[in-house]
């Protein structure tokens, strides 16, 4: 079903425009480096399978972090709660997404399973005798998430992150050190960095966050493809983590459970009623969109969105 566009999303979004010039595009990451930081986008996807926008929300974004919430409902559904959190923990930290201060502090898990080497820890569970393999059940289950066979990844992305991944090598190398991991680490990294590759629109993105919202329900044939209980374990790691070091200012401000990543690309779920894709390129000094969270603050103004 196409998304219709409307005349106060859009004005919604050029008030939000404004404030990008403020941001910078992930450079360190040298495809990321090559985005528009002016471009904004948004779709909002119904419980009804009826969809608003604005932008150009076929612009293709890969999900970075925000794969880190599909991957923890894979092995959620793989290996239970208790085997998960035997690996990583449930509490927020203030550190970024990408420190290594909280593994000294405590070495036998990352703190929560949005920072990177909590995510690592997820991807080394997701089942797969190879690298290939493991990938492929990433993707399939994030394809049936989206209602998109057609889902695939960016290879230049995900070459370019991996042969940038320095850090993610030591925190598996600590990982691993500790015994939260037990592979590879070179296979690993290459399953991780293609997860964090894996390319949609804002379309798509809005219709998995409505999976999220419906509590794992399909938003247009009522079919369940993710367990309630693991879909609002997922949503309830949006709320306190989702939004790198910046999650509780984003709770109070906007109120929705939320995931970013640092393409710009934004996940939405407002419980029993829409999820929400967009794409700002430009991001604040957490590596969060920031027209992305400006144009979230008067949406949730606008439309009542905060579950608080």
């Amino acid at each position: 079903m196409p998304c219709r566009t409307t005349d106060e999303l859009n004005e919604l979004v050029q008030e939000a425009k404004k404030y990008t010039d403020g941001g910078k595009v992930a450079d360190y990451i040298p495809a990321l480096a090559k985005a528009n930081p002016e471009e904004l986008s948004v779709a909002i996807f119904h419980d009804d399978g009826t969809c608003v926008s604005a932008g150009d929300i076929h612009q293709k974004l890969t999900l970075q972090s925000v794969s880190k919430v599909l991957t923890l409902a894979l092995a959620l559904i793989d290996y239970g709660e208790e085997a998960v959190f035997d690996k990583v923990g449930y509490e927020p930290t203030g550190d970024p997404f990408n420190s290594i201060v909280k593994l000294e502090f405590s070495p036998s898990k990352p703190l929560n399973p949005m920072i990177n080497a909590g995510a690592l820890a997820v991807t080394h569970m997701i089942k797969g005798k190879d690298a290939d393999e493991r990938f492929e059940r990433i993707l399939s289950f994030i394809q049936e998430l989206a209602g998109n066979s057609s889902i695939g990844y960016s290879d230049e992305v995900a070459v370019s992150e991996y042969e940038t991944s320095d850090l993610n090598r030591a925190l598996c190398y600590f990982l691993k050190q500790h015994g939260v991991i037990d592979e590879d680490v070179e296979e690993l990294l290459e399953v991780y960095t293609k997860q964090c590759a894996i390319e949609m629109d804002c379309l798509d993105l809005a219709r998995i966050g409505c999976v999220f919202a419906m509590d794992g329900l399909e938003p247009v044939t009522n079919r369940r493809l993710i367990p309630a209980h693991v879909a609002r374990l997922c949503k309830t790691f949006m709320v306190t983590c989702g939004m790198y070091n910046a999650s509780g200012e984003f709770a109070v401000r906007v109120g929705i459970p939320a995931k970013s990543g640092v393409s710009g690309g934004i996940m939405g779920s407002v419980p029993n009623r829409f999820g929400i894709g967009i794409l700002g390129p430009a991001l604040d000094e957490k590596g969060n969109s920031i027209g992305g969270i400006k144009l979230l603050e008067s949406m949730s103004a606008k439309y009542k969105m905060s579950m608080f």
